[in-house]
């Protein structure tokens, strides 16, 4: 694996992913580390209109301008990627795993063309590890309570979320190598611990 990982940290709405990412960032700013963060939809300025357009709450698209619009904004990023690949640790909150979990395990999109468009998108680019954070029912809704505001994806039924969520354990069992489950029901710092102890491995 290159110590300069590609390292993405998935999960539904309110597992604690960003708030992990944060942590992550806070180690390596702390230990002076070169490494660049980025989000999806997001990450580069024209990614970042695209995300303001998919999460709208006005916005009402079908499931298939949905994908792509995400890639669109995946696409805008690709150049970031590109030119920090295995230069600098990249750390990406949601990523092709992501795509897949939402449009073909939680809105039934075709996987053959997410995963047709994604090869021609990232060609060489591999992502080196994954952090899947997984969250029940009860604390998904008491942490959306929380948020000042709601985008579009924070306000889907809990069964989206349930088939979203074990499509991420799917794509998990089949990459167990290169994913680490953390269980965002638990205590923070312990996740927090965990994460950090595993990034220590990945760079070092």
């Amino acid at each position: 694996m290159s110590k300069k990982p590609i390292i993405v940290f998935e999960g539904i709405e309110g597992s604690g992913k960003s708030y992990h990412i944060k942590k992550v960032s806070s180690f390596l700013d702390k230990n002076k580390i070169k490494y660049i963060q980025i989000r999806e939809p997001g990450g580069s300025l024209n990614s970042e209109k695209i995300r303001r357009l998919i999460l709208n709450k006005k916005s009402n698209f079908n499931i298939h301008t949905d994908l792509l619009l995400y890639l669109a904004a995946r696409s805008e990023n690709i150049n970031l990627i590109k030119k920090f690949y295995k230069k600098k640790i990249i750390l990406i909150d949601r990523f092709v795993d992501s795509t897949i979990a939402y449009q073909h395990y939680g809105m039934g999109v075709d996987l053959k063309i997410i995963n047709r468009i994604n090869r021609f998108l990232l060609k060489k680019i591999k992502v080196d590890f994954t952090f899947l954070n997984v969250v029940n029912k009860k604390n998904l809704f008491q942490r959306l309570k929380k948020r000042k505001s709601l985008n579009r994806y924070d306000q889907f039924h809990m069964n989206f979320y349930n088939k979203v969520q074990k499509g991420f354990l799917k794509l998990a069992k089949l990459n167990k190598k290169s994913y680490k489950i953390i269980d965002s029901n638990l205590d923070i710092k312990k996740n927090e611990d965990l994460i950090i102890n595993q990034l220590k491995k990945l760079i070092r």
